[in-house]
């Protein structure tokens, strides 16, 4: 698979899933993570973007160390994506605009003006994805590895690392 067949692959994904779980690194250098909506996505352009609040424990981790990953799983279950990145704390009105949706005014009494509104940058380094492929497939070629003592991970998906 090409670097752009790849990209794609991970643009789709994230494309394709709402929630995502980022962890952050606590002043105790302790993992957190939340669940997070990915409100926008440009793999190409290094750039994933989320609405989220200040102040927040996520958002205060952000500011002392600015690592993250993202986790994302397909809804059934068979496609898995890492992505590491840098977080930065983003203050931008016209990006807000562009990114709101009246599904935030849940959230936040006062809307896109709320003053806890904070946008949220992450410019990914890394991506590994892993696809399981067809559970049946699969089934069939474990039980046959263990008949005959061998190993067969290797065959039972899709994985590859990518830099960005």
């Amino acid at each position: 698979m090409s670097k752009q067949e790849q990209m794609d692959t991970i643009q789709a994904m994230v494309k394709d899933i709402k929630y995502t779980m980022m962890t952050t690194r606590t002043h105790e250098d302790h993992l957190h993570s939340c669940p997070m909506n990915t409100t926008e996505t440009s793999i190409g352009a290094k750039e994933i973007w989320f609405i989220g609040h200040s102040p927040s424990e996520t958002v205060d981790n952000i500011k002392n160390n600015p690592q993250v990953n993202l986790a994302y799983v397909s809804q059934d279950d068979k496609n898995y994506l890492s992505i590491t990145g840098k977080a930065e704390l983003v203050e931008d009105k016209e990006k807000l605009n562009e990114l709101w949706s009246v599904t935030y005014n849940a959230y936040f009494e006062q809307g896109k003006e709320d003053p806890k509104v904070q946008l949220i940058k992450v410019t990914p380094h890394g991506a590994e994805y892993w696809a399981n492929g067809n559970a049946i497939t699969n089934a069939i070629k474990m039980t046959a590895a263990a008949v005959t003592d061998t190993a067969v991970e290797r065959s039972l998906g899709e994985n590859f690392s990518i830099e960005l």
